[in-house]
């Protein structure tokens, strides 16, 4: 498609033998990489067709996101890329027939990066996200239209995006990013949630990892802010074929594609 004097390309699964979806997800790439590696990466088809969802993988320019932390070339160069996926999202909510209020990104990386500020300035379309291995860049304004649900996947030992924010050197050069808690910690500000989030331990997987997870629940608009902090979990998909030389430990004890996917069934509108 045509947005922005740009041409812009993705890929689109479908679920099979469903006449009307049960929402749509925008799932982005990082770095260096394009809608079909994210796709074989993530394998979100299986977790879309057992949830009803389409899924929608688009490509970067440069093979990245303006998602303004400033250091790629789409944000160098000022792609809109907020407008381009919003455009993106309007075409497939037509030609699927997407219910209103059931409109969903995650991303890995920069497109975690790119999925969060889809939930700061699209809150409007965008019920849910579910970013991994991805926070926010520091001097990003992050005020949401209205109450929006927020499922983080972060590792403390991602050698990429360090967990306690501050400092990072991407694809594009350097910028400035937040903590992963102090990003939750926003959310839950704008949703409004009146309770600290309950914490609990998911089950070990053995894989030299262990998954702490802080739940805020019950949050305006019936809204949730849920950050799984992966103890000793590196700049991985979890449970997913993310290979980077040096990315560090993988946890299978927890999928992030289902466990987005069924997030995203629970918090539409």
């Amino acid at each position: 498609m045509s947005f922005g004097g740009l041409q812009r390309t993705y890929l689109v699964h479908a679920p099979s033998g469903v006449d009307r979806p049960a929402g749509l997800v925008i799932n982005l790439h990082g770095a260096g990489s394009n809608g079909g590696a994210q796709a074989a990466t993530t394998n979100y088809g299986a977790a879309a067709d057992a949830l009803g969802f389409v899924v929608a993988y688009p490509d970067g320019i440069d093979q990245s996101w303006a998602d303004g932390r400033g250091a790629s070339i789409p944000d160098r160069q000022g792609v809109d890329d907020v407008g381009f996926l919003t455009a993106l999202v309007d075409r497939l909510v037509r030609d699927y027939g997407i219910p209103p209020g059931r409109v969903f990104a995650t991303g890995m990386s920069a497109g975690g990066f790119m999925a969060n500020r889809l939930a700061c300035d699209r809150a409007d379309v965008f019920s849910a996200v579910a970013p991994v291995a991805a926070t926010l860049g520091s001097g990003v304004a992050c005020n949401p239209s209205r109450p929006v649900s927020v499922l983080a996947f972060n590792g403390t030992a991602d050698p990429v995006v360090p967990f306690a924010g501050g400092g990072m050197v991407g694809r594009g050069g350097p910028s400035d990013i937040l903590a992963a808690p102090a990003l939750s910690a926003r959310f839950r500000d704008v949703d409004r949630c009146a309770n600290a989030p309950v914490e609990d331990e998911l089950p070990s997987a053995g894989d030299g990892t262990s998954v702490r997870r802080f739940s805020a629940v019950g949050c305006a608009d019936g809204t949730a802010v849920v950050l799984l902090q992966i103890n000793g979990g590196g700049h991985t998909w979890p449970t997913g074929n993310f290979t980077l030389p040096g990315a560090g430990l993988t946890t299978t004890a927890t999928n992030a594609s289902l466990a987005s996917a069924q997030f995203f069934a629970a918090h539409g509108r």
